[in-house]
């Protein structure tokens, strides 16, 4: 096969064609690897370029030549949209990633729905576009990843979380109203992610998990707002990976009817075994974070030789690095899968299409 750029590569595996290997990426937000000793070799600071497009622009682009990951991602927190919707954010250190402050409100009822053309007007909603344009504009061989927070994480970073979370049975009626704004938000900054270059959106939804939701409030919240998202994405014309952390077991039946383009899990999720359960499906991941952060090179490259011999399609970590996540570590797993090459079925291995 004739050797695939970055961004073909990638988008071959999100549409189930043929494609030389797994693409090894790294796709921003929540799971971004703008690790410190990443960004000190760059002279790109942090926080600040948090809030420029060029800086941001800038890190992205040290990021995957430091790293060998297969794309650009953006941003590198997951406080973007919720600062947005009036939430206060603590923009961190170059060790600790930007958090959210202090919700804007206290409980679902209180909610102020502000016109949403103006909250993507301004501010880091519109530096990440302009991050974004200008990596697609500098380097259109290689992805630009968009990560977007899910609308669950999203609304329980808006309202006092715990309070959110209990206001999902305590009152039904305004936490769906919620839900149904910071999706329709989420709709509009997936177009203007798409119009601004990106190749594809990834949407993190950490607070979406079997783990602290239930089968039962995954099916009536996180399902059906995460599926409008993935379908806004599709209509902008752009393929969607899906994010959820924990342990997706209880709430396994129900992934596929997300409609993503590719599948996230974390760490504790056999990923080869989500796979042959879910042939049609697209999986990404799974490399513990902890090992990267902690075990040895060896390990690793034997951990992610595990992963492409089960045919897991995308390569990546599991859930969000750690900061002090030494770079050796992520280059022994990159250099693992740029040097595999599939021996038959170039595919992917998908189940046939018929």
């Amino acid at each position: 096969m004739e050797s695939l750029t970055e961004k073909t590569r990638l988008l071959a595996v999100l549409k189930k064609e043929p494609a030389d290997r797994p693409p090894v990426i790294c796709p921003g937000g929540m799971m971004n690897a703008a690790v410190v000793e990443v960004v000190r070799q760059t002279g790109i600071n942090l926080p600040e370029a948090h809030g420029d497009p060029e800086l941001m622009a800038g890190l992205a682009r040290a990021v995957r030549r430091l790293t060998g990951f297969e794309n650009f991602g953006v941003p590198f927190c997951m406080t973007v949209e919720a600062e947005a919707l009036g939430s206060a954010v603590d923009y961190g250190t170059l060790a600790c990633e930007p958090k959210i402050a202090r919700e804007a409100y206290n409980r679902a009822a209180a909610v102020n729905f502000r016109e949403i053309e103006e909250l993507l007007a301004a501010g880091r909603v519109r530096a990440v576009a302009g991050a974004v344009a200008s990596l697609a504009a500098g380097d259109p061989d290689v992805p630009v990843l968009a990560c977007l927070t899910g609308p669950i994480s999203l609304a329980a970073s808006l309202v006092d979380p715990g309070e959110f979370l209990k206001d999902l049975r305590r009152d039904r009626e305004n936490a769906h109203r919620v839900l149904d704004y910071v999706t329709s938000f989420l709709e509009r900054f997936a177009l203007l992610l798409a119009s601004s270059g990106a190749a594809a959106i990834t949407v993190a939804d950490p607070t979406a998990t079997g783990e602290i939701l239930g089968p039962s409030l995954f099916n009536e919240y996180a399902l059906p707002y995460l599926r409008r998202v993935v379908a806004g994405v599709h209509r902008a014309g752009l393929p969607v990976i899906v994010h959820i952390c924990g342990n997706v077991n209880k709430v396994k039946s129900l992934l596929p009817a997300l409609q993503a383009d590719a599948l996230s899990v974390d760490a504790m999720i056999n990923l080869i075994k989500l796979k042959s359960e879910f042939p049609e499906q697209v999986v990404m991941g799974n490399i513990s974070t902890f090992l990267l952060q902690n075990g040895r090179p060896v390990k690793i490259t034997s951990f992610t030789g595990k992963l492409l011999a089960g045919d897991v399609n995308i390569i990546a970590p599991a859930c969000g690095l750690s900061t002090s996540t030494p770079l050796a570590n992520i280059q022994a797993m990159t250099a693992t899968v740029k040097r595999h090459r599939r021996k038959s079925n170039m595919s992917g291995v998908f189940a046939s299409s018929g």
